[in-house]
């Protein structure tokens, strides 16, 4: 059998059923593959559904506050993703629809060429292939390529190999099965060749090393940082800042006040004069809650976690340069707001609202 035919023979009888799968709406595609960009399947579910519940419609999206869609985004990651689509989403409404060209797609912002060769030939049968790491690892084990995936050459040679097992009439089902395939069987680790489609045709398992392919990249060393996040609480209503919207990480989203402490030093004695450079106000650090571990890119936080006073009432001072906004919020307002994955491990530790803790506790990163 033709291996382009091989392929959605598979793919027809044993794709997932994801729900953005269930028409060819250009919105309801775009949302999930940007969902998708470094983030499992199974982890952009419950986002996907909810944002599609909350957003329908582009013309929804479009019609929201960024805060709003932010907010929705929370635990998500990559927060830049989220300001992205939804300016993205204005310029689709204001220009009457999306663009049905590569071209026109990638001019939107945040679209780069894998988000816009999905679009295109997933709703618009646009016969351009995609390749994201799933299909780079499935081609550069059919090629047997040396050649790292991200060189030009490498990327060449992979999207040539992926046009050809495209299926004109259906495009976007072809790039679909490869994604697919990449993804359930020909896996980084042990992947099941006896099952795969392709497996005549795959120099890689020809030469029965297939995990040979692609070349492993060169990773930057992870980073251990130590955090100190203070906890304030009044009234059940923890004190929060939000990070300027041209952050590099996080922008725009509401964080608990944090420093960064010397592996060797004394939290109690430092924090005060690090958190008010860093958020303004007279501040004390009280008993340690319990701490949590985290990653975030390239850094692994243990982050200690202290209950903490900040003099003047109910009263913030007027946030420094770096701080965008601050506030004091219940657990009903939190749920509005775009807090990342780390407050939410944070503040199940510190549980406010709860009254003092009887004695330390620990998190662990989860996955």
């Amino acid at each position: 059998m033709d291996p382009a035919d091989a392929l959605l023979a598979w793919y027809d009888a044993h794709r997932r059923d994801l729900p953005w799968r269930a028409s060819g709406d250009p919105y309801r595609v775009w949302v999930s593959e940007v969902m998708l960009q470094q983030t499992r399947v199974e982890t952009v579910l419950p986002f996907y559904r909810a944002f599609i519940a909350r957003f329908p419609a582009v013309e929804d999206l479009a019609a929201a506050e960024v805060d709003e869609v932010l907010a929705l985004w929370s635990g998500l990651g990559y927060y830049r993703r989220a300001r992205q689509l939804h300016a993205a989403a204005r310029q689709v409404v204001a220009a009457g629809g999306f663009p049905r060209t590569v071209d026109g797609l990638r001019a939107l912002p945040g679209i780069g060429a894998y988000t816009a060769a999905a679009v295109a030939s997933i709703a618009f049968g646009i016969a351009e292939p995609v390749v994201d790491g799933n299909v780079e690892r499935l081609l550069a084990r059919r090629l047997a390529q040396a050649a790292g995936p991200k060189s030009r050459a490498g990327r060449a040679s992979l999207l040539a190999a992926g046009r050809a097992l495209l299926d004109p009439t259906r495009p976007g089902d072809s790039n679909q099965a490869m994604m697919e395939l990449g993804a359930t069987v020909c896996t980084p680790r042990r992947p099941r060749c006896p099952l795969c489609p392709l497996a005549a045709g795959c120099a890689a398992a020809g030469e029965g090393d297939p995990e040979r392919y692609p070349p492993p990249r060169r990773r930057r060393a992870s980073e251990r940082q130590r955090r100190v996040v203070a906890v304030v609480e009044r009234r059940s209503r923890v004190l929060l800042f939000r990070r300027p919207d041209d952050s590099e990480l996080l922008a725009g989203t509401w964080e608990l006040p944090w420093f960064a402490a010397a592996a060797d030093g004394d939290p109690v004695v430092e924090g005060p004069a690090a958190l008010a450079a860093a958020y303004g106000g007279r501040w004390r650090l009280g008993a340690q809650l319990g701490r949590v571990e985290h990653g975030i890119t390239f850094r692994a936080l243990e982050v200690e976690i202290y209950r903490a006073e900040i003099a003047g009432g109910d009263a913030v001072a007027e946030p420094p340069a770096g701080v965008a906004e601050a506030g004091w919020f219940d657990a009903e307002a939190r749920r509005k707001l775009p807090l990342s994955a780390l407050v939410g491990k944070v503040l199940r530790v510190a549980r406010p609202g709860a009254g003092l803790p009887h004695g330390p506790r620990s998190g662990r990163r989860r996955g």
